[in-house]
């Protein structure tokens, strides 16, 4: 829900009040940080719970059904699991690296975080290069993924990350020639910003005709393929490689590198939603909106419809082999992309848009 700004307003006046500058601001970051990481963990946990709910539904089953109502406090359980179970190092491994990738890879996802709009006061880090700054950060994801894999000093670990640095890589060209389709459309890489222009000419997936379809397209093949899901999970395929890369992890080192990647979806999710479907803005009359149903919901409801959909892909697609993924990329998505990018802007240069 959006936070009232009396609200806010209030906590800055009186924590300003009673500390000297530096240090107020310094507590308001503070604050700031730790409203964040609860919304992490919240999301994460229950964006685990959806998944099991989600497959269970596709697999004509229950799926969780027996801690709290309907389930919905079994993932709260496997954490508290996690958390109480030794954090084991391998023999033989890089003790530093091996114990600061899970970090690089959970801070990097919650950094991509702090710059998306959930409504129109509830953004934490509001810059004039927002999209820049989202594919900076979460390029270094992939970094704590080959430490991890090397530092395990594990033959299967070491080929998953490999994998992982191979197909992050490849893929992050189509997602930055998707986004960059539409940056070309709205003319800013401001994340507010490219709300606002939907707030008059409607959702970008409408004003950008089918080039702003097939770019939307391509980046959910893109993206999917970025958090490495299924059915392009080689990084993680367990017929052939354990657990992939985090094969000698344990406790809550696994937990990190689990709960990265339902973030990682709900970032590709929110990335998809500000850009093509108007952010935090209503359905139903972009220009009013229904004043009783929050701006942050809205988001909200966008990102898990966008987060349903990559589930769909999930319990439909059979896992690609690696030649099928990179052939997916770089015969096919890569040239439609950069064709895609030329008619977008011949459409903005012949003012075809809504």
């Amino acid at each position: 829900m959006n936070i009232p700004l009396n609200i806010v307003r209030t906590v800055h006046d009186w924590i300003f009040s009673i500390m000297p500058e530096g240090l107020a601001t310094f507590t308001e970051w503070i604050l700031i940080a730790a409203l964040y990481l609860a919304l992490f963990a919240v999301v994460g946990l229950y964006l685990v719970l959806l998944e099991r709910k989600v497959a269970a539904w596709f697999q004509l089953r229950l799926g969780p059904n027996r801690v709290g109502p309907w389930g919905i406090f079994q993932t709260m359980a496997d954490a508290l699991k996690l958390v109480s179970k030794e954090i084991y190092d391998p023999v033989r491994v890089d003790k530093f690296l091996f114990k600061f990738a899970p970090y690089l890879v959970i801070v990097a996802s919650l950094i991509a975080m702090s710059v998306f709009p959930f409504s129109k006061q509830f953004q934490a880090f509001d810059i004039n290069i927002g999209v820049f700054f989202l594919f900076a950060v979460s390029s270094i994801g992939v970094i704590g993924v080959l430490l991890g894999g090397w530092a395990s000093n594990n033959k299967f670990a070491l080929i998953g990350a490999m994998r992982s640095g191979l197909q992050t890589i490849s893929y992050e060209l189509s997602v930055g020639l998707s986004i960059l389709t539409m940056v070309l459309l709205t003319g800013t890489l401001q994340l507010s910003e490219i709300i606002e222009v939907q707030r008059t000419g409607g959702w970008l997936i409408l004003q950008g005709h089918i080039p702003a379809i097939i770019a939307f397209m391509i980046f959910m093949i893109a993206g999917t393929a970025e958090t490495n899901r299924a059915p392009f999970d080689l990084v993680e395929a367990e017929s052939e490689l354990g657990a992939g890369f985090h094969t000698e992890y344990s406790g809550m080192q696994f937990a990190y590198f689990f709960l990265a990647e339902f973030i990682n979806m709900f970032i590709i999710a929110s990335i998809a939603v500000v850009l093509f479907f108007g952010g935090w803005l209503s359905p139903f009359g972009i220009t009013e909106g229904i004043t009783w149903f929050p701006e942050s919901l809205w988001f909200l409801v966008k990102v898990l419809l966008i987060i349903f959909l990559m589930m769909w892909f999930r319990w439909t697609f059979p896992r690609l082999r690696v030649d099928q993924l990179l052939t997916l990329e770089w015969k096919y998505l890569l040239p439609i992309n950069l064709v895609n990018l030329v008619i977008m802007a011949i459409v903005i240069w012949l003012n075809w848009t809504i």
